[in-house]
């Protein structure tokens, strides 16, 4: 039997996935619809250094902008990141099961807004956030923001040297490859 997982070891540890999306209306505690407008991270991931928590816990940090274990990315879409979890801290152990294993598959972060707006003319307010400074971002069972997400990258970090070199010897077996 063939398959195309990576050996644990050398399986990828890079978690992928979206903290915010863009223009997406979201109820927060029934109170009032916030939506975040196209970017409103632009000046905030450019300047800062943000750092990756598990469950906004300050003491279980994963990776950080400025360490490059942590990358942001503002597309059209939204907020985009990468981290490269630690496999050899519990934290990252713990990250890497709980998101491979789909319990954890949103995101939430920690803000403070920069410019907002604010409108009365529906059942109940809406704000619109158009510039946030960022602070950190984390990864969670049950997001207020249920339209982000978490996944492990499929991709191997590392290049698998002995796979490849049985499938040449398979190859030149079969005289595909000389």
């Amino acid at each position: 039997m063939e398959t195309r997982d990576a050996p644990a070891e050398q399986a990828g540890s890079t978690i992928r996935g979206y903290c915010a999306l863009y223009s997406v209306p979201t109820t927060i505690g029934g109170e009032f619809i916030e939506t975040i407008a196209p970017g409103a991270f632009t000046k905030t991931i450019a300047t800062g250094d943000v750092l990756a928590l598990l469950a906004h816990d300050w003491g279980r940090v994963l990776a950080r902008q400025s360490a490059g274990t942590l990358r942001l990315k503002d597309t059209a879409l939204g907020l985009a990141f990468e981290l490269d979890a630690d496999v050899s801290t519990p934290s990252g152990q713990e990250a890497l099961g709980t998101v491979r294993q789909r319990a954890v598959k949103g995101c939430s972060f920690g803000f403070r807004v920069l410019w907002d707006d604010w409108s009365d003319d529906g059942p109940i307010p809406t704000r619109t956030i158009r510039e946030i400074e960022l602070h950190e971002i984390s990864l969670l069972a049950n997001p207020a923001y249920e339209s982000t997400s978490a996944w492990v990258s499929s991709r191997a970090k590392t290049n698998n040297a002995a796979a490849l070199q049985r499938i040449r010897e398979k190859q030149r077996a079969r005289g595909i490859l000389r």
